[in-house]
Parts: structure tokens; sequence; C-alpha cells
């Protein structure tokens, strides 16, 4: 089916330098089952567009305005992803698929956004409780990862050199550990800076890499962090590797927030056409 596609449009964005390409499939150009080898084509450097995973947007039931499905780089589907979800947002509203305060489907839960001219602020679903810690040593490196879903597995740690840490290393080999199976999770390196700030470098699965930014992940570092007492909520800066701070706003206790709210700003970056050559061997 993918050989014989038709040439389809694409939007490419960016959330802090977590980069996606996001497809309105409204009037499905692209077929459920296509999607995931759809989505590993097109985020190849090189041969594709490039990107950390890419976005489909479609009819949802309803009660919301759009479902999406998230695809990491490799073709793996997550449930949630943050930024992708505020770009997603961002460009339903440019494509006057909804309104700017919005609500669309995803496999954690349904979504809330708002999109105004700055920023773009979603309402989190499916936070879970922190699920405990796990002392874990990859070559010398002795390490106590919290455990917490935000939409997505997140193993959380906190270091006191972020800069040297070699993030691709450890966090490829504690994303694979047995501590953290069957399926894995994002690992989350975090360096305190001051009682409302933190940085956040994350090794994203499905992206097997750092990445620039991750929504889950800051929000996963900041529950985590506020719930060991090491900054005070309910607002908390934390600054990615893109060079631009999210926001992590929660109302209730950190170990059991009523509502869990990532802000920041995104990137529009170019829209274009794929052909059917990029799905050539």
């Amino acid at each position: 089916m993918v050989q014989t596609m038709e040439k389809f449009s694409f939007h490419k964005y960016s959330g802090h330098g977590n980069d996606f390409v996001i497809i309105d499939n409204w009037n499905g150009p692209i077929p459920e089952a296509e999607q995931s080898k759809v989505s590993r084509l097109l985020s190849r450097l090189k041969f594709g567009i490039g990107a950390d995973g890419v976005v489909f947007i479609g009819a949802g039931p309803d009660e919301v305005d759009f479902a999406v499905r998230f695809f990491n780089s490799d073709g793996s589907e997550a449930e949630m992803c943050g930024n992708a979800s505020r770009c997603a947002a961002h460009l339903a509203h440019f494509l006057n698929i909804a309104p700017a305060n919005m609500t669309f489907k995803t496999k954690a839960g349904v979504v809330e956004s708002t999109v105004t001219e700055k920023e773009v602020s979603v309402l989190l679903p499916k936070i879970s409780r922190p699920e405990g810690a796990a002392l874990v040593e990859v070559e010398g490196f002795s390490q106590t990862y919290y455990r917490i879903n935000t939409g997505v597995s997140h193993a959380v740690t906190f270091v006191e050199d972020l800069e040297k840490l070699n993030v691709a290393k450890y966090g490829c080999a504690v994303r694979n550990h047995p501590a953290f199976s069957p399926e894995g999770a994002n690992v989350d390196f975090v360096k305190v800076l001051s009682d409302n700030l933190l940085a956040i470098r994350t090794y994203e699965r499905g992206v097997e890499a750092e990445t620039l930014a991750c929504g889950t992940g800051v929000t996963a570092a900041s529950l985590i962090a506020a719930s060991q007492g090491l900054v005070k909520g309910p607002e908390i800066r934390c600054q990615t590797r893109g060079g631009e701070d999210l926001t992590v706003r929660y109302e209730g206790s950190p170990e059991a927030p009523a509502k869990v709210f990532l802000e920041g700003a995104v990137r529009y970056i170019f829209s274009g056409q794929i052909g059917p050559d990029i799905f050539k061997k």
C-alpha cells in the first residue's frame, strides 16, 4: 500500500527542539495500518524529513474536537507526548480544525489545550502517583531512579554535573535495564538549580537518543522533585537542551495532583508535500 501512495501534505513543528512531522489525516490519506511504517520513513535523516516523531490528526468521537496518534522515530507508537500534543493543538487551531480552547483524544486519555499568541498549554491526562524507586548501577554509575507515568513511563534521577554526563551511554543502559522491563522507560537526568528551577536532559525511548526537550519528561522531573522536597510548587520552570524553558504547573499535591499543566512556546517551521520516492528502499 505504501509503495503506491500518492503525495500528501505535512507540517513540521518544533517544541523547544523536540521536532515533529504532523499530518492532517482527517480525510484519511494514510491508512491506520500504514502509519507506523510511514512514521519511520518520514523521520529518517537524509532519506526523509527528519524528526523525533510523527503525529497524525484525525476525526475523533463527538465529545472532542479531534483525535491524535503519536509515533516515535523508530515507528513505535506512544500513548502520549507532551510537546507533540502542544504542537498538534497549535496546528489544529491554525487549520481551523479546533477553537483556541480545545479537547482531543489520545491513547492516554483526553487532553485539554489552550492556544494563545505566545504559547500552548495542555492539561495532561493519566498522571500516576510516583511508583517507587530503583537503585541502578551501570558501569560504576550508581543512581536512584524514581519511577512515574506521565502518559508514558519515566525514570527520573538527580545529578550534580549535568553538562558532562554521557546521556546517550547511561540513558540507553537504564532505558533497557531489567528494573524497567519489559517496556523500558524514558530516562530523565535532572539538576536542581533553585527552589523552582530545574535543568533536564532526557533519553527518549522510541527515539533511542537524547532529545532537546521532552514534555512528559519535564513533567515527571517536576513532580518527582516537588514530592522529594527539592523544589517548591505549584509552578516549576524547566530548562531544556533546546534553549527554552517549559513550565509545569500542578494543582493539589505533587504525589497525587488533581491537574497538571505543561506550558511553553511552539515553533511552526514549514509545510510541504511528500512524494512517493520517499517510500523507495
